[in-house]
């Protein structure tokens, strides 16, 4: 038998690009090394999938083209994936940002996601190793089968203890694909000796808009036993180079909160000042930062405001990331310019496609990448099914 489309990776992207595919008419293998379906789905959004988000634009993703992902966002958008969660009853809500979450279990979008190909007659087979690829006679031939047209879906190499591997880029370099350099992306950073004041405040979160040149994200940050963390530190991470530093805005008013510390509490400290407003271990660390031991009546309004400026562009100097093991997903990839931005396939051989994480798009922290996946997935999924439509 040849399929119409052999379908590496059984993620988010594999299942929905395996179902438009089939649904359409096309007969679809779907392969996965995993003895389970949807591995990080299942472990999204502390087990309860944040699946899209509200806000989801282009402008929200990162890539060498920044215009590649305009194309499939705006044919299948988030409204489109809610809509199916909602025929499929699944309940859901709404956290900050845009974020919708299951009010359940990420259990229920594996299934719907399956369901959806068992509707197109999918044939799923798990804990199927690929140990070669080999493409002649026009057709791909994997693990002992052949198919007109190949999927890569097989994600990024972040969270390897999901079974996360690189694969996707060996595939494309086999075939002569450029990859963009992949790196841990929406990750936790971790900091050296030069930050030393903060090392043993680990726990300690707090509200704060983080940046880094370029982009900047409110949100809070978290001070880490290695570094810094956090929804805020995650977003920067994405735009963060070995070498930049970055920036944490702990106290947006300082300048007023600080003037008037000084006019209301004159004989205390600036430990105590700064302790109205951020928790105390984190006020006793930036009071040693700042080395104001004055009483606050005797501190010249030149250092207070000195003091303020600190406190709202506070430098740090990340010596790395905690890697791919602690990476929400993975930056760079199968470089853009080689695909199509309609039908996500390779130009240059036709019949090969990548979607998902395993390309070079990148999304904020929220359920972005969620929707990349889905949308990446349809667009291909699509094209596959008018081909064997076609035929």
């Amino acid at each position: 038998m040849t399929w119409d489309a052999i379908i590496l990776g059984a993620g988010g992207a594999g299942l929905l690009a395996a179902a438009t595919a089939g649904q359409a008419g096309a007969r679809v293998l779907l392969l996965d090394h995993a003895d389970k379906a949807g591995k990080k789905i299942l472990i999204s959004g502390g087990g309860r999938c944040n699946f899209t988000n509200t806000g989801c634009e282009a402008s929200c993703f990162l890539s060498e083209n920044p215009h590649f992902a305009k194309s499939a966002l705006s044919r299948y958008t988030q409204w489109d994936f809610l809509a199916l969660i909602e025929s499929y009853g699944i309940a859901w809500h709404e956290k900050t940002l845009g974020q919708l979450f299951c009010d359940g279990s990420a259990r229920q979008v594996v299934a719907m996601l399956l369901e959806e190909c068992a509707k197109g007659k999918v044939d799923v087979r798990l804990s199927t190793q690929i140990s070669e690829i080999a493409h002649h006679d026009g057709l791909f031939h994997v693990a002992g089968e052949r198919g007109r047209n190949l999927v890569i879906a097989t994600g990024g190499p972040s969270i390897p203890k999901m079974g996360a591997t690189g694969i996707a880029y060996d595939i494309a370099r086999q075939f002569g694909v450029p990859v963009v350099t992949p790196r841990p992306a929406l990750v936790p950073l971790t900091l050296g000796e030069t930050d030393r004041y903060f090392k043993d405040i680990s726990g300690v979160a707090v509200p704060a808009i983080a940046s880094v040149e370029g982009a900047q994200f409110e949100e809070a940050a978290l001070f880490t036993h290695r570094g810094l963390s956090g929804p805020s530190i995650l977003q920067i991470s994405s735009y963060w180079s070995p070498g930049q530093p970055i920036w944490l805005n702990l106290l947006p008013d300082a300048h007023a909160v600080l003037k008037e510390a000084k006019a209301q509490m004159p004989k205390a400290h600036m430990k105590a000042a700064l302790a109205e407003h951020v928790p105390k271990r984190l006020a006793e660390a930036l009071h040693n930062l700042l080395g104001i031991t004055k009483e606050l009546a005797n501190v010249p309004d030149a250092a207070l405001e000195a003091a303020a400026n600190r406190l709202t562009h506070l430098q740090f100097h990340p010596t790395g990331t905690e890697g791919y093991a602690k990476a929400e997903v993975t930056a760079g990839g199968i470089d853009t310019g080689a695909l199509s931005s309609k039908t996500m396939e390779v130009k240059a051989v036709p019949g090969l496609f990548a979607i998902g994480e395993a390309i070079d798009v990148t999304g904020w922290l929220g359920g972005y990448n969620f929707q990349w996946a889905w949308s990446s997935a349809v667009a291909a999924g699509t094209e596959i099914g008018d081909r064997a439509t076609r035929a």
